[in-house]
C-alpha cells in the first residue's frame, strides 16, 4: 500500500510522501541558523534520505539554508523560485529548475506546480528571489504548500480540490513583518482555499537566542490561536495541529 502522509519537520520544512514520491520543502535541518536556535527535537535521521526532490519557496535564510541543503545532497533535484538558480548552482547542486507561477515539473508520480505567493524579496541582509508556493498533485491527493505568503486576491481559485493545505501561521521571532500570515489570517486563507485538512507550519521551531525565556508565547500559542480562529472562520476545514516531528496520514 502506498504511504500518503506528511511530516512536519519544523519551521517551513515538511516531508510530503505521496504516490511513492518523497518531497522535502524548505529544508532547515540544523540546530542553529544564524542567530536563530532550533527548539524541540532535532529532525529524525531519515527525513532527508531517499528524497526525489527538494522544493525551495524563496531564498530567505530560514527557507534556503545552504548547510541543510548540503546535508540533503547536491545530487537531489531542486525545484526553486525564480531568481534562486544561480546561487544554488554555484553551491554545486547538479539539477536546479526554477519554476515561475504556473510552471510545472513532474517528479515521480507527482506534478509539482509553482503558484503565486505574496512575500517581500528580502531585506538588507537577505538574499533576493521571487517567492512562490507549490501545488503537489498526485494520483488521488492534492497538497498546497504556501511557503511564506500573505493573503492575496485570487487565493480562492489558487488550488481547487485540495486534500491538504500547509499554511504558515507565524515567523521566527516575537513579531511578524510584512508578507506573513498570523493565526487569524491563516484561518482566513483556509476559508478561501477550503481544503479538507489544514496543517499549520512555520511556528515553534526557530527563535532568536535569549528570547525563549523572556518572550516564549510565539513559540507555543500560534497553533492554539489558529485552531480557535478556524472554528469561527473555516468550520468546514479540519484543523490538524502537528508538533514539530509529528506526521499525519492523508488517507
Amino acid at each position: 500500500m502506498t504511504v500518503e502522509r506528511v511530516t512536519y519537520v519544523g519551521h517551513a520544512t515538511v516531508l510530503a510522501e505521496l504516490d511513492g514520491t518523497r518531497l522535502l520543502t524548505d529544508p532547515v535541518l540544523r540546530a542553529r541558523v544564524g542567530p536563530l536556535r532550533r527548539h524541540g527535537s532535532p529532525p529524525a535521521p531519515g527525513v532527508a534520505k531517499d528524497l526525489d526532490a527538494v522544493l525551495i519557496s524563496h531564498l530567505h535564510h530560514d527557507h534556503a539554508d545552504l548547510p541543510s541543503l548540503r546535508r540533503v545532497g547536491r545530487d537531489v533535484p531542486v525545484l526553486a523560485a525564480p531568481g534562486s538558480g544561480e546561487l544554488l548552482e554555484r553551491q554545486g547542486f547538479a539539477e536546479v529548475l526554477e519554476l515561475a507561477p504556473g510552471e510545472s515539473s513532474r517528479i515521480g508520480e507527482v506534478l509539482v506546480t509553482a503558484v503565486e505567493a505574496r512575500h517581500p524579496s528580502g531585506g538588507r541582509f537577505e538574499r533576493h528571489s521571487e517567492a512562490v508556493g507549490f501545488l503537489l498533485t498526485g494520483q488521488s491527493r492534492r497538497i498546497y504548500f504556501a511557503g511564506d505568503t500573505d493573503l492575496f486576491d485570487g487565493m480562492e481559485e489558487l488550488a481547487p480540490g485540495l486534500d491538504l493545505a500547509l499554511l504558515p501561521i507565524w515567523g521566527w521571532g516575537p513579531s511578524l513583518g510584512p508578507g506573513h500570515l498570523d493565526p487569524e489570517r491563516a484561518a482566513r486563507a483556509a476559508a478561501m482555499l477550503s481544503p479538507r485538512i489544514a496543517v499549520p507550519i512555520h511556528w515553534g521551531t526557530l527563535y532568536p537566542l535569549g528570547l525563549a525565556r523572556l518572550r516564549p508565547k510565539p513559540l507555543r500559542s500560534p497553533p492554539r490561536e489558529f485552531a480557535t480562529w478556524m472554528r469561527t472562520l473555516a468550520p468546514q476545514v479540519e484543523a490538524r495541529v502537528l508538533a514539530p516531528g509529528e506526521a499525519t496520514s492523508l488517507s
